[in-house]
């Protein structure tokens, strides 16, 4: 059976300060999450890797140079006009914006902070998948234990969830990678690989720039810049030899062919 890594990056400018009371310009949100953003896509050349780059307006618009080079390589998904909040017309708009400023389709839509969305409403915004579901129960972020831990359809629009383990939930999203023990991150993404036949993992541009600088928890803050570099570089090098790496829209479009039923 074919085992498929769907790895994406959340490009937003960075803005996880101000959750903890820093104010932020915006040039300096662009510029940390951009030096971030060419590391990882340097490394992801050298491995010849292709992922999904849920992407904000806001950022797009001020980074055009990398922009390119995610469009010439990977492909491109909405996060939101900004990172900062979503509005009810911030589904459709943004898809527009994004296509208008690469001339590629827009297919795929994640809310901000894994926030919950109304499937029907970004199916009606022109998306054929939404990936902001992160099926595990962390206090005070994301109550959804007893969420779909699997892809589901709903009103028409494909959903894939963020990868947890089977039974207990290990989360595998950012976090966990930073802060689990090398040998126990990898054991949770075999085990969930082999169980689930897919991995849904993903992380921010701007963990690839040196956050030492900026009062963040140690938890949040380390590892980042060349450190995380070197630690995803490993990961994604044995991860290489146990799935196929795949674009989320290639992915959900298979998943919907494979749902829908067969004529008699």
């Amino acid at each position: 059976m074919t085992r498929n890594m769907l790895l994406s990056l959340d490009v937003e400018e960075f803005d996880i300060p101000e959750e903890y009371g820093q104010v932020m310009d915006p040039e300096t949100k662009i510029q940390v999450s951009g030096a971030g953003l060419k590391k990882v896509l340097d490394l992801l050349d050298s491995l010849d890797i292709t992922v999904t780059c849920f992407t904000t307006v806001f950022f797009a618009k001020n980074q055009p140079d990398l922009m390119q080079r995610i469009i010439d390589r990977h492909e491109l998904a909405s996060h939101g006009v900004s990172h900062s909040g979503l509005h009810s017309d911030d589904f459709s708009t943004s898809r527009l914006a994004l296509e208008t400023l690469s001339g590629r389709e827009v297919c795929g839509f994640r809310k901000p902070r894994l926030g919950k969305v109304d499937s029907a409403e970004v199916k009606a915004a022109g998306y054929l998948y939404n990936s902001s579901e992160n099926p595990i129960y962390l206090p005070g972020r994301y109550m959804n234990f007893f969420k779909p831990r699997l892809p589901h359809i709903s009103a028409g629009l494909v959903n894939l969830p963020i990868s947890c383990s089977p039974v207990i939930r290990y989360p595998l999203f950012w976090l966990s990678f930073k802060n689990s023990p090398e040998w126990l991150y990898r054991k949770m993404s075999r085990w969930t690989l082999r169980s689930d036949g897919y991995l849904n993992i993903f992380f921010h541009s701007w963990e690839f720039s040196d956050l030492t600088p900026w009062q963040l928890p140690s938890f949040v803050k380390y590892p980042s810049g060349e450190h995380m570099l070197i630690k995803l570089e490993k990961y994604l090098t044995w991860l290489k030899q146990q799935a196929r790496f795949t674009t989320h829209a290639d992915f959900a479009r298979g998943f919907l062919a494979d749902s829908r039923p067969v004529k008699p």
